[in-house]
């Protein structure tokens, strides 16, 4: 879409009708993801909203990452390390079962959809989104093993549905399906996108630890997500496990790195007191 002076002014309007969407969640004491969504469900009947049409490639690569990255950043690695078990029995398990149910119940419902489509819709819809699961739980006063459970599965379930859809997709398109090469491709997304979550965070942190520029420590911090999600995506393993394993990695030395700025700015004032 081309943004005429219509356009401008409608999207200025969206930008306003968000914002009081938040306060009022605040308000009502309504978990905010939900408003967001009944919210936007309203809007799209309003009458000259234009239509936009964004590619599904743009939206992953440019909204993802850093809303994984800063939803693990704030994930407590020792919470995750408890609940590892149950975080991937419901991250690969549900995610499938989920995928199976919603297939099932759009073929009985939609015939002409055949199962292919009906898998595809159903990894369309099996994950969870991660900054909702968590601001939902919060505000419901969830125990904290129950939200850490829901986080960290809801961190790493697109993983699991990306995959899926890969799959689904492919069985449309061809008209077969391996679960020998599915799952063989699962555990390579995983293990590889892991591996290179964890070198990024490496390089990251060796990096940050010899800079004393807070704001160019900031804007790297901003673009960590992609610094690990891209080059996940370009090896053909999960990027959306890579920027979770980079931001939980950070979010656990962020203490270390800081400190060590603090330590550095304590020592050269120090420095200049004695000085003078």
């Amino acid at each position: 879409m081309t943004f005429s002076a219509h356009n401008s002014l409608a999207l200025a309007g969206l930008l306003v009708a968000v914002a009081v969407l938040l306060i009022a969640a605040g308000v009502v004491r309504v978990p905010y993801p939900i408003l967001l969504v009944l919210g936007g469900l309203g809007l799209s009947f309003v009458p000259g909203i234009p239509e936009i049409q964004l590619a599904p490639d743009l939206v992953l690569i440019a909204v993802l990452p850093p809303l994984l990255y800063g939803a693990s950043f704030f994930t407590s690695l020792r919470d995750l390390r408890e609940n590892a078990g149950a975080i991937t029995l419901l991250a690969v398990g549900l995610v499938l079962m989920t995928m199976l149910a919603v297939a099932a119940v759009a073929h009985f419902f939609i015939p002409d959809l055949g199962w292919q489509g009906a898998f595809v819709l159903g990894a369309l819809v099996s994950p969870t989104d991660p900054t909702a699961a968590a601001a939902i739980g919060e505000r419901l006063g969830l125990p904290r093993r129950i939200v850490a459970l829901v986080e960290g599965e809801s961190l790493v379930n697109d993983g699991t549905a990306l995959v899926a859809y890969k799959f689904a997709v492919a069985a449309v398109v061809t008209g077969t399906f391996s679960l020998v090469n599915a799952t063989g491709s699962f555990v390579l997304n995983v293990i590889g996108g892991i591996a290179i979550g964890l070198a990024i965070g490496f390089i990251i942190r060796q990096l940050r630890r010899r800079l004393d520029d807070p704001p160019l420590e900031i804007t790297i911090s901003l673009l960590s997500g992609y610094f690990a999600y891209l080059p996940a995506q370009a090896a053909g393993v999960s990027g959306v496990l890579a920027a979770v394993t980079v931001g939980v990695y950070m979010g656990w030395h962020t203490p270390e790195l800081t400190s060590a700025q603090t330590g550095f700015k304590g020592s050269r004032s120090g420095r200049l007191s004695s000085s003078s």
